[in-house]
């Protein structure tokens, strides 16, 4: 029976840390969050956010703009807030309208206030091993990972889902640990490889956003599993993995609800941090 691996036991530690760091600040730093439309899932991740934010100590500003913005607008926004000083932090919450295309949004962000670790700057010092500001979930994943003492040099690591905000850039961070990285997408699916693939697994991270997606049966014994995905079933929120049936198999699964969620909030607020402390290098 695998071991659960609970996100708010590991953002305790994450949580302590930043209140220490906020101790060299004269003033708490602010993060601004805009949020389009009213998507209930983007919702609930602000009142995270924000309560996260008040437990900390920390100014958050939320920025709500009605689902009909247009695309130009929205980036009118975001250099308003890149202007501000007051501003230490901006985050842009998805999903957003189809009509506006998330890449070139993060591409106005500026690269010190990218507390998402979006900005192609900012992946690009992910590739060279340079970056002080990452992704919040991929970054979460790998804070997980730590928390179970593996050792994750060779280890075979499978990651089903090729996202800009967690499979590549969580694929990038294994590699500078000398993991061996296989990513799975439609394509292995529509190929017929993916049970092939997750079956190999010693790490398996699934972040696709399909309840089910992944049988437990295909879980290899002490596979670790990490669960991304967030699924709403028959009033439930379940993941992408069978979990009932990977536990049986799994040395360590995250649950969902509470696995890496709750921990992707105390990677933002360390990013604030960080980000503050960048720009305070200037």
């Amino acid at each position: 029976m695998a071991k659960l691996l609970e996100g708010k036991l590991v953002a305790g530690k994450i949580n302590q840390d930043i209140k220490i760091a906020l101790r060299s600040f004269k003033v708490a730093p602010v993060l601004a969050s805009i949020l389009v439309g009213d998507d209930p899932g983007a919702v609930a991740y602000v009142n995270s956010q924000s309560k996260a934010a008040q437990d900390l100590g920390i100014t958050y500003k939320l920025l709500q703009f009605s689902h009909e913005i247009s695309e130009d607008k929205l980036i009118d926004a975001v250099i308003e807030l890149n202007q501000n000083s007051m501003i230490n932090g901006i985050i842009v919450q998805m999903p957003l309208p189809a009509r506006i295309n998330y890449q070139r949004i993060c591409e106005f962000i500026a690269p010190k206030k990218d507390v998402e670790g979006m900005h192609p700057a900012n992946i690009g010092k992910l590739v060279f091993g340079q970056a002080r500001i990452v992704a919040c979930t991929a970054n979460a994943v790998m804070e997980i990972l730590n928390f179970t003492g593996v050792n994750l040099y060779g280890q075979e690591v499978v990651i089903v889902g090729s996202s800009e905000i967690i499979g590549k850039p969580l694929a990038m961070l294994l590699l500078d640990k000398f993991s061996t990285v296989t990513i799975c997408h439609v394509g292995t699916t529509q190929a017929g490889k993916l049970e092939e693939h997750v079956r190999g697994a010693q790490i398996l991270i699934v972040a696709v956003g399909q309840a089910g997606l992944i049988k437990g049966e295909w879980i290899k014994n002490g596979a670790i599993v990490i669960d991304v995905g967030i699924n709403r079933v028959d009033g439930r929120i379940v993941g992408d993995v069978e979990f009932a049936a990977a536990q049986e198999r799994a040395s360590f699964i995250t649950p969902v609800p509470g696995g890496v969620g709750p921990l992707t909030v105390s990677i933002l607020m360390r990013n604030l941090t960080e980000a503050t402390k960048l720009q305070q290098e200037n």
